[in-house]
């Protein structure tokens, strides 16, 4: 793909990863439908909290859309280092619409009952740790290029904030003028497009690996990633900023509707101005030539997710909360990104599937039980000085990481660059 003269050599640079056919497609595809995924989990959320008003049925529902990640992502990296990765996407994507129709329907003709809600939320839990651990993994092969890993996981992120900048501001309107139900309708027909995107991709055949017994091929991908210090570092420090930190989102219709004397809207607002940070957040890492700096970008973004979030929760004033929001919303993804682009750059082909599923596993499976803790908290000592500790816990979590920086950025830029270096490139790219 060549790009217009017209275009400036830095966004040429940027959208690097765009020179893909496959990318192309895979991005626009399940842009939509990550669109539309928002818009269902601000919808859910706000209708249990609108049914209940009761702070741990939000956790609850949280939890049991997450909690089966912790066991599962670890099996759905075997899976996925083992059969087809579109053929899981595809499938799990079916499902989780047929979980939107149901939401829809229950809601439409007003029998919606909050069992429904937690029921479904408990059926996309079983779901999505297949989904998410298939599409990390499925990345090098879209793109077909590891020089383009990098890039394309950060446009991957720029995507996923679009619509979490799009999606939330879209279904506070869409809530207060047509009602809940119809943010589950739209989610649903959003999967369309993404299944359309996935069965045109042009994915070459990957080579057969080595199957051995399945649950010794999970023992295999923890002690390879366990005995990686880089690896182990950055999937530790992952874990605990999502037990710790990534909860607050359950408790900001609480600082919505009881500290900041808003509505469904302001809610949006709220979830967008976090979208509108990670978004420029995903844009910074994508201009980024290599991975090469990234451990030192996840120790700063867990500070700037930490501080963030502590003076989040001493804010009382709409506008002030409304500018934080982006800051939060920067340190998460920078966090998360980075950290997702040094483990994929690090590991080989074999076991990518399985280090991908234990990072998801931290980056999700921790993230349900976090929300029990905190929504209880919030029941005890209110949701503003939950979220304050919760934001200082993850601030020191961050000073104690760096002083780990030193003892392992010199493996990893050996590593990087032996990845990197064009003796090392697939040619399978199809443009």
């Amino acid at each position: 793909m060549k790009y217009p003269a017209s275009l400036p050599l830095h966004l040429q640079h940027v959208f690097r990863a765009f020179a893909s056919r496959n990318y192309r497609l895979y991005f626009s595809g399940l842009g939509i439908s990550l669109i539309g995924s928002w818009m269902q989990n601000i919808a859910m959320s706000w209708l249990i909290y609108r049914l209940t008003r009761q702070p741990f049925l939000l956790g609850l529902t949280a939890f049991l859309t997450q909690a089966p990640a912790l066991f599962l992502n670890p099996l759905a990296g075997v899976l996925a280092d083992r059969i087809s990765k579109r053929r899981i996407i595809a499938i799990t994507q079916s499902l989780a619409a047929l979980q939107a129709i149901a939401l829809a329907a229950l809601t439409f003709s007003a029998l919606i009952k909050p069992w429904h809600i937690i029921a479904l939320s408990l059926f996309l839990g079983f779901v999505m740790p297949f989904d998410v651990t298939a599409r990390q993994s499925f990345v090098i092969d879209i793109v077909g290029r590891k020089d383009y890993l990098g890039n394309a996981i950060a446009l991957n992120s720029v995507m996923f904030n679009f619509a979490r900048l799009v999606g939330p501001a879209l279904a506070g309107i869409l809530i207060t003028s047509a009602g809940e139900g119809a943010c589950f309708l739209a989610n649903a027909l959003s999967y369309a497009a993404a299944l359309a995107a996935l069965w045109a991709l042009n994915i070459r055949k990957a080579p057969p690996s080595p199957h051995h017994h399945f649950l010794r091929q999970l023992a295999q991908g923890i002690h390879y990633a366990w005995h990686s210090r880089p690896t182990r570092a950055l999937l530790l420090l992952t874990a605990f900023i999502s037990l710790i930190g990534l909860p607050y989102q359950t408790l900001t219709p609480i600082v919505a509707r009881e500290i900041l004397a808003g509505n469904a809207r302001t809610l949006g607002f709220l979830n967008s101005g976090v979208g509108l940070g990670a978004l420029l957040g995903a844009l910074s890492l994508a201009s980024r030539p290599s991975p090469k700096g990234l451990p030192l970008i996840v120790a700063l973004a867990s500070a700037l997710f930490g501080a963030s979030l502590a003076l989040f929760a001493l804010s009382h004033l709409l506008p002030l909360s409304l500018a934080l929001t982006p800051f939060i919303g920067a340190g998460i993804l920078l966090l998360l990104a980075s950290t997702n682009t040094l483990l994929q750059t690090i590991t080989d082909d074999h076991h990518r599937g399985r280090v991908v599923s234990l990072f998801t596993t931290a980056m999700m499976g921790l993230v349900p039980y976090g929300c029990l803790i905190v929504g209880a908290l919030a029941h005890i000592i209110t949701a503003p000085a939950t979220l304050l500790i919760c934001g200082l816990l993850c601030l020191s979590a961050a000073i104690i990481f760096t002083p780990c920086l030193p003892s392992f950025h010199a493996e990893l830029d050996t590593i990087t660059t032996s990845l990197t270096h064009p003796d090392n490139l697939p040619a399978n790219q199809h443009t």
